[in-house]
Parts: structure tokens; C-alpha cells; sequence
């Protein structure tokens, strides 16, 4: 066998070896742009109808509403958390299983080097990730411009944040170089499976908790911040005592007529009230540059994994 008849064959070997994953990750894509496809066809014409009736009568019934709401809700949250999957497989199958029975061995004996093993192993998923991945962020987003305004779920809610853009995408590319990366440190499936898990854990948590803050906020003082409209990201609000904030306080609610609530705050020492928060508009700056810093992880990931492969088989 030559040596570019075993490398252009690597892609195959890779999707002959691991065909149960991909054939479970295809009907998961599959699945799941056609329930996307039903929602809309059937589902949201029925709570866009119950929308345009809500408007012209007091008393309405919203139970198409509430199923399209449920429908994106899951989707969302299963896009959202698919890289754990991702980082599941590709920590114990992908690299850890042919390292533990030696095959991987086997293979560099032959005519396929390490650096080319490896490349094909990250290089074939990767590509049906990404193309898949692309597919569902699509329809995702798709069913989502045509929900009512009176769906449950806004666009700061983890899940849906993820999965309306390419971030959905770069978790699972990230999940898959970390889980090549544990497997070529640990060499054992069901560690590598653990520790995958766990880092891409830490990581979706720690940018979970710190979103807000990779784009600068508006604050608002004064009338205006009341005068807000459209699905905000609230991210803070309150009064300034004596020139100082002080969050959503509960003495600063005062009622009665324009002159009573005037003097009960400056009873308090109340000179205004504040306002912190992102607008619609803040989705895709804060999007991409959670994109960015996971994609950037991505790339250490992959680096590491090359260099560790390049150390130990030197």
C-alpha cells in the first residue's frame, strides 16, 4: 500500500470506524430540523392566529402559544448542550479507544504518520460538525423569526443565546479538540471521557456567568430609564441615595399623589433612578465574541494536542 493511497484513505477510515456516531449525530440533526420544520408548519401559524385574536378581544386562549414556546425552549437547550455529547465521544472514541487497544500504534507503523492520523481523526468530524452544526443553527433561527411576540423564552436565556448563532457551532468544535487533547494526555477512555466533560463544562459555565460582560452596557438615568423599549437584557436597576446606586430598594417605592411620593423620596435621600442593561441589538456583538474566545480555545486545544502527539512519538 503507498503512502498516498493510506492517506487519501484516512477520511474513510475514520467515518468506517466511528459510522455509529455519525449515524447518531445525522438522525439527531435530521430529528431536529424536522420537528423545527412541523413547529412552524403547523404550530406557529396556529399562535400567530391566537396573537392577532389576543389583540382584539380582553379574554384569549394561548395554548398554541405555550407549545411553540415548549418546542423552542427544548430545541434550544438540546443545540445548546450537544458539545457535551461532542466532548463525550471524542474524549473516550475518537482518540482514547485506539490509543488504550493500540491501534493508533498499529497505524503509525504502517504508512500513516501521527501528525496525518491525527489530522484526519479531528478533520473529518470537524467538517460534519461544522456543516451540520451550520443546518441547525439555520433552522433554529429560522423558527425563531416567526414566533409570536407572546412566546415564552427571550434572547438572553442561555439556550437560546447559543443556539441562534455560530456559537452552538464553535462549543462543538471546541468540545471535539478537547476531547482529542485529554485523550492523547490520559491514553484511557473513560478519564478522557471525564475530563473532556468536565473542562467543557468549566468553560460553557465561566462564559455562562461572565456573558454580560464581554460588550459594554447601557446605562440609562432619569425618565429615561423608564422609557426602554423592546426584549432588554436587564441587567441592573435601582436608585442613587445621597449620588450613590443602590440596587432595586425596596424604601424607594414610594406611592400617593406627585408631591407625597416627591417627598417621601427625598425623605430617603432618593435623587434618581438608574438603569443597567444590553438591548436587542447587543446579541451579536455579545454572540461573537463569546464565538471568538471559544474558538480561540479551539485553537489551543489543537495545538496542545499536536505538540503532545509530536513529544510522544518523537
Amino acid at each position: 500500500m503507498s503512502t498516498a493511497g493510506a492517506v487519501g484513505g484516512l477520511p474513510w477510515t475514520v467515518l468506517r470506524v466511528h459510522r455509529t456516531a455519525l449515524i447518531v449525530w445525522g438522525s439527531f440533526a435530521v430529528a431536529v430540523v424536522g420537528l423545527l420544520l412541523w413547529a412552524r408548519g403547523v404550530t406557529a401559524d396556529a399562535a400567530q392566529a391566537e396573537a392577532f385574536h389576543c389583540l382584539h378581544y380582553d379574554t384569549c386562549g394561548v395554548p398554541a402559544t405555550l407549545e411553540y414556546s415548549a418546542i423552542l425552549r427544548y430545541t434550544a437547550t438540546v443545540l445548546c448542550y450537544s458539545f457535551y455529547a461532542v466532548a463525550a465521544w471524542a474524549g473516550a472514541a475518537l482518540i482514547a479507544r485506539e490509543l488504550e487497544s493500540g491501534t493508533a500504534w498499529l497505524a503509525w507503523t504502517q504508512s500513516v504518520s501521527p501528525v496525518r492520523w491525527l489530522t484526519a481523526k479531528l478533520a473529518v468530524p470537524a467538517l460534519l460538525i461544522t456543516l451540520s452544526g451550520t443546518v441547525l443553527v439555520a433552522a433554529f433561527r429560522w423558527s425563531w423569526s416567526h414566533r409570536p411576540d407572546r412566546v415564552i423564552g427571550a434572547w438572553p436565556s442561555t439556550a437560546v443565546f447559543v443556539a441562534r448563532g455560530p456559537a452552538m457551532v464553535a462549543y462543538a468544535l471546541c468540545a471535539l479538540a478537547v476531547g482529542a487533547l485529554a485523550g492523547l494526555a490520559l491514553r484511557r477512555s473513560l478519564p478522557a471521557l471525564g475530563v473532556s466533560f468536565a473542562v467543557m463544562l468549566v468553560l460553557s459555565q465561566c462564559l455562562d456567568r461572565y456573558r454580560a460582560d464581554l460588550w459594554p452596557s447601557i446605562t440609562r438615568t432619569g425618565a429615561a430609564a423608564y422609557d426602554q423599549s423592546g426584549p432588554l437584557w436587564q441587567l441592573e436597576s435601582g436608585v442613587f441615595v445621597h449620588g450613590k446606586r443602590v440596587p432595586d430598594p425596596g424604601y424607594g417605592n414610594c406611592e400617593g399623589t406627585a408631591a407625597e411620593a416627591k417627598r417621601c423620596l427625598t425623605e430617603h435621600g432618593v435623587t434618581g433612578r438608574y438603569s443597567v442593561y444590553h438591548p436587542t441589538s447587543h446579541f451579536w456583538p455579545l454572540h461573537l465574541v463569546e464565538t471568538g474566545i471559544v474558538l480561540a480555545v479551539t485553537a489551543a486545544a489543537t495545538a496542545a494536542a499536536f505538540r503532545l502527539l509530536r513529544r510522544r512519538t518523537a
